[in-house]
């Protein structure tokens, strides 16, 4: 049994793994699971991953939870180009760093934003509350700030002059908020700069065709949800 993946490509760190296996030419099954659906917490599923999240790996009788951790298995297993996670002790000491901060600030602030934008108007069949996006955008803006001068600074890419797997990391999640109607990049001209070289680093037709589903989401629909993902999605979501 070769390496096998599982993934839904609506979500951020699922796409990070698959365009990092894909750029690097990792051999690996693409094993889709729709969240939307409740794949994620079928009995089969679960023999990969209890904690029923995605991404999951699998290598054999090994398997692996958490997207950072699958970054750096795959990292080490397949010795990827030293750029994306240096031997140099400082320099993987700043990638290590950014993949800390993140997930507190831009993942968890941009999610915010994407779910309240995209989906919370679905799933309730009523408009967005305005002051409930302008929170969320202001949250958002904070730690896009945070990410300028405290990660980018003036630096082709967040460790310097080479991609890194920070890069990736970062414009994975930025690009959420983005796929729902609010194009951080815009007014931002030093982010504009940084997307198009991380995209041109990965590729830019695999960044795209990563991104293809999530682009679309305006598409999506209620009923391609199962009712009891949708119900708990709408609790979550009213929450916050």
């Amino acid at each position: 049994m070769g390496l096998e993946l599982y993934l839904d490509l609506l979500s951020q760190p699922c796409r990070a793994l698959y365009i990092f296996a894909r750029s690097n030419n990792i051999p690996f099954e693409f094993k889709r699971v729709q969240l939307a659906k409740g794949q994620h917490k079928t009995e089969e599923f679960q023999k990969v991953n209890v904690l029923m999240k995605v991404p999951a790996l699998r290598d054999g009788s090994f398997t692996l939870a958490e997207s950072i951790a699958i970054l750096l298995y795959l990292v080490r297993k397949f010795k990827t180009p030293d750029h994306w996670y240096p031997s140099d002790l400082q320099k993987r000491a700043r990638v290590d760093e950014y993949l800390s901060w993140q997930h507190a600030n831009i993942r968890a602030k941009g999610s915010k934003l994407f779910l309240t934008k995209a989906l919370l108007p679905l799933f309730t069949g009523q408009p967005l509350p305005p002051e409930k996006l302008e929170f969320a955008t202001e949250e958002l803006n904070v730690a896009l700030k945070q990410f300028e001068e405290k990660f980018l600074q003036d630096k082709p890419f967040i460790i310097g002059s080479e991609i890194s797997l920070a890069d990736l990391v970062a414009l994975v999640e930025l690009m959420q908020p983005v796929c729902a109607g609010y194009n951080l990049f815009e007014e931002r001209p030093k982010l504009m700069e940084w997307r198009r070289r991380v995209e041109e680093a990965v590729g830019k037709q695999l960044f795209q065709e990563a991104h293809e589903e999530i682009m679309n989401i305006k598409n999506l629909t209620a009923d391609q949800f199962a009712p009891e993902m949708m119900e708990n999605f709408k609790q979550q979501l009213l929450k916050q």
